[in-house]
């Protein structure tokens, strides 16, 4: 064989060598061509990912979740080294040892496009991946390519490996809406990333390469494919024993979709938070502070905690759907809310029929004389007997009847898709989901922060927040801001007002107006104490009468109440106007914490993705202040009885002796809050990191605020809300409220720890039922609450205000009485409306400052 002649060869190598420096001329204008239009790497120490926004109980629960993308950030150190494993064997095993480009790696893509004709994928290291996910688009061309091993030469110089694969674990989309290894973890198997078996793990890892549709819930079969090939390139490596490998691969598919993962059930105030974030983030980039990077409020990994209490909240929840299944149920059996005949379909029923308030779905499948057997979507038959289950249960006939259940038989069908409820100790109660709808919240007397709030019986069954969105009639709820209103007038709780039937003709409401009190029962003259607890509508509004309605309305409006669409006619006693649950409840914590005006509100403070306060709650609060409570012998401002004999007496009466100072209170309402602002504000001047804390306005008297309370709590002990004594305390106040035809049922009631609100009635406004009202529909609601919400709170008696007086008064005139007469009762009077002595007085008179006596 001839060889190659010598000028030949030399002509070769000047070729080659003139294809090598070809290539570099090439390889360099490119360099020079693309570097500078590469983006610096310094902006991946700062990337923002986008994580969505995060909504926190004040106990930090996570309530709810906002953003078009699921994203869980987590540092390096955090990523268990399976899962580093898993995804180093799928996409760049050598990722450790080169410096950003692998030359094996992108020889094998060569060759691979080479032998099949065609660009293919491969040959991309995780820092080539990092660099096209972060700057460059998903477009397969050359140029991108260059800039990718460009890009890539610079991130390995500025970042370290770890950060690196942290960028990458955190960055990659995986399929239905999770970004990053956490979010996958979350989505796929409801768990934490560090939770997962090695085989999850390295279903975790084939998610890197075709999220969309090479995942396991689309895809189980290919995913499963792909996972073993994971599992086998790992052992290979020697990052996981045959041990491991075999049980890995033996391990079925179980991965199933999960949606955000709440800790705390509050959907109601997770959309009031979204709506209420909207405002406060267009306020901070409308500062000069975000002007340059606005914030993105959906993106930018949010974390807004929220005043929710999060025990509180879930007592809220629990209460409110069993005392409305309770109420419901009272009503009667409505039947099945579908049949199936089909035995066949009933699988796949239940798979699509929702639980609803914790009702879940069942099918019948068998019936016997004295049995139901009933099918539930987890396959497990449940049994209903008809002694114990069914015989007592109520079948509707109307809203005011119902009928007694005959037999199983002839209630019930195969196939009939009904509803249970688990029982507390175990076992299964025949349930429906509930017409009527009901809401509940509670709030701080200090500073208006909401602590529970529930705006209907089920939020996907439908999202009306009942207690900001609804417009009721509060009824007789609103009855204490009408008596405010008179005792501020100069009326006592002591002065009568006839409870006679009513005809009266008001040109306003066309007509003639008869209203009459629950029962139809008249009453003579009555004191305005008694008619408040009793809840009599014609001494209410007589009262209203006496006082005017300017003056009634004017009151209201003190309590926060718009004045403008306040009833300008004698309704107004009755509540007739339509008020979200929400002012009510704000209407009574005037009464919870002595006479102030506090503002409702949900959101506690707003972070940034690293923890930076961005927004803090500065709320006007109730002005703390310091009393000392002094025991010393009651003073007589009237006949000045030796203290010797006064004692006695008292003794006589098993009372015991206490009084505080009786300097004299001048009562007026419109007390200068801005001197109170002033005070408090210099203990504040200490801390000079804290905003200046703003006080709550004054806007009851104290005194009257004492008073009203001692009436709110002869409700509780002896009028409309006597069921509440079952809590056993003496702490505790509230009213009933019940509108005409019962469309309406209420309690508001509170505590000095809380103050709550409760509603019960139906959407379209129809009747609860005749034998409805505010104390047997919505006080059980509230009292299952407070039973919650009061367990570890102390008992705590109200300090009585300066320039109280109690006196004897006999309970049918309210005139003042001396002790020797029958039936006297003791009753609470500013000082400067003492009514005048008896005529005539044996033994002397007794006046008493005490807190602690229950008025009679």
């Amino acid at each position: 064989m001839k060889l190659p002649s010598k000028p030949l060869i030399g002509s070769l190598i000047r070729l080659t060598i003139a294809g090598i420096g070809g290539l570099l001329l090439i390889a360099a204008s490119l360099y020079l061509y693309l570097s500078p239009k590469l983006p610096t790497v310094e902006t991946l120490k700062a990337v923002k990912l986008q994580t969505p926004l995060r909504i926190y109980s004040q106990d930090s629960k996570l309530i709810g979740e906002f953003g078009q993308q699921r994203r869980n950030p987590i540092a390096y150190e955090d990523i268990p080294q399976n899962l580093v494993y898993a995804i180093l064997a799928a996409e760049d095993s050598r990722f450790f040892e080169h410096k950003g480009i692998d030359p094996r790696g992108l020889a094998r893509a060569v060759k691979q496009m080479v032998v099949s004709g065609q660009r293919q994928g491969g040959g991309s290291t995780l820092t080539m991946q990092v660099a096209r996910n972060f700057f460059l688009s998903k477009k397969k061309e050359f140029t991108r390519k260059f800039n990718e091993i460009l890009l890539s030469f610079r991130i390995e110089d500025e970042l370290t490996k770890e950060e690196i694969f942290s960028l990458y674990a955190n960055k990659m989309f995986l399929g239905k809406r999770a970004y990053g290894v956490q979010a996958a973890a979350n989505v796929y198997y409801g768990k934490t990333i560090d939770e997962l078996s090695l085989a999850q793990t390295a279903m975790i890892a084939v998610l890197f390469q075709l999220p969309s549709t090479q995942n396991p819930i689309n895809d189980p079969d290919s995913s499963l494919e792909r996972r073993n090939w994971i599992l086998g390139r790992m052992h290979t490596l020697g990052r996981i024993s045959e041990e491991d490998y075999q049980t890995a691969v033996a391990e079925p598919v179980t991965a199933t979709y999960h949606g955000p993962r709440t800790e705390l059930n509050a959907p109601y105030v997770s959309e009031m938070v979204r709506l209420e974030a909207k405002q406060i983030v267009a306020n901070l980039n409308r500062s000069d502070a975000y002007q340059d990077t606005p914030i993105d409020m959906m993106n930018d990994g949010l974390r807004i905690y929220t005043t929710l209490d999060s025990t509180l909240q879930k007592s809220a929840r629990r209460s409110l759907r069993d005392g409305l299944v309770t109420y419901d149920q009272r009503h009667g059996y409505r039947g099945p809310e579908r049949n199936y005949s089909d035995s066949e379909q009933w699988p796949q029923v239940l798979k699509d029929t929702p639980v609803v308030g914790d009702l879940i779905p069942a099918i019948v499948s068998n019936i016997q004389e004295q049995q139901l057997t009933l099918l539930i979507r987890s396959g497990e038959l449940v049994t209903l007997n008809w002694e114990d289950d069914l015989k007592q249960v109520r079948g509707f006939i109307t809203t005011n009847r119902y009928r007694k259940f005959k037999s199983v038989a002839e209630e019930f069908t195969v196939g009939d898709l009904v509803r249970l409820k688990q029982k507390t100790r175990g076992g299964w109660a025949l349930s429906q989901i509930p017409r009527a709808q009901s809401a509940l919240v509670a709030l701080s007397p200090e500073d208006g922060a909401i602590r529970s709030l529930v705006g209907g019986f089920d939020f996907d069954q439908s999202q009306y927040n009942r207690i900001t969105q609804a417009k009721r009639q509060p009824g007789s709820n609103f009855k204490p801001f009408i008596y405010t209103a008179a005792l501020n007038s100069g009326m006592t709780a002591a002065s009568t007002i006839s409870g006679a039937s009513i005809s009266m003709a008001d040109s306003l409401l066309e007509g003639y107006w008869q209203p009459e009190n629950d029962g139809g029962e008249v009453y003579g003259e009555t004191r305005i104490r008694k008619g408040l607890y009793k809840s009599l509508n014609t001494v209410s509004i007589r009262l209203l009468r006496t006082i005017g309605l300017n003056a009634a309305i004017n009151g209201a409006s003190r309590f926060g109440f718009d004045p403008n669409a306040l009833p300008d006619n004698f309704t107004l006693a009755l509540g007739s106007h339509a008020v979200p649950p929400l002012e009510v409840a704000r209407g009574y914590a005037v009464f919870a914490n002595g006479g102030y005006l506090i503002d409702p509100y949900l959101i506690e403070r707003v972070e940034d993705v690293y923890g930076n306060i961005l927004f803090q709650a500065n709320p006007a609060r109730v002005p703390q202040e310091i009393a000392e409570e002094e025991t010393q012998p009651p003073e007589s401002a009237v006949d000045q009885l030796d203290l010797e004999q006064a004692e006695q007496e008292l003794e006589q009466l098993g009372i015991d002796i206490w009084a505080q100072q009786n300097n004299s209170d001048s009562g007026q309402l419109d007390e200068q809050p801005q001197q109170e602002a002033e005070a408090d504000s210099s203990t504040e001047s200490e801390a000079e990191a804290k905003p200046e804390s703003k006080v709550a306005p004054r806007v009851i008297e104290p005194r009257i605020a004492y008073i009203m309370d001692s009436i709110l709590k002869d409700v509780i002990r002896k009028g409309t809300g006597v069921k509440a004594k079952q809590l056993k305390r003496n702490d505790i106040a509230g009213k009933t409220g019940t509108t005409n035809d019962a469309k309406d049922a209420w309690f508001s009631g509170y505590s000095p720890h809380i103050v709550a609100t409760a509603w019960v009635g139906f959407d379209d406004n129809s009747p609860l039922g005749s034998r409805e009202y505010g104390g047997s529909a919505a006080l059980p609601i509230w009292i299952e609450f407070m039973r919650t919400a009061l367990r570890n709170q102390p008992d705590e008696p109200r300090l009585q205000p300066d320039g109280l007086v109690q006196v004897r008064i006999d309970p049918k005139t309210g005139k003042r009485v001396n002790s020797s007469h029958p039936g006297a009762v003791f009753e609470i009077f500013r000082r400067e409306h003492l009514p005048p002595e008896p005529e005539s007085s044996v033994g002397g008179n007794i006046e008493r400052e005490l807190l602690n006596e229950e008025l009679l």
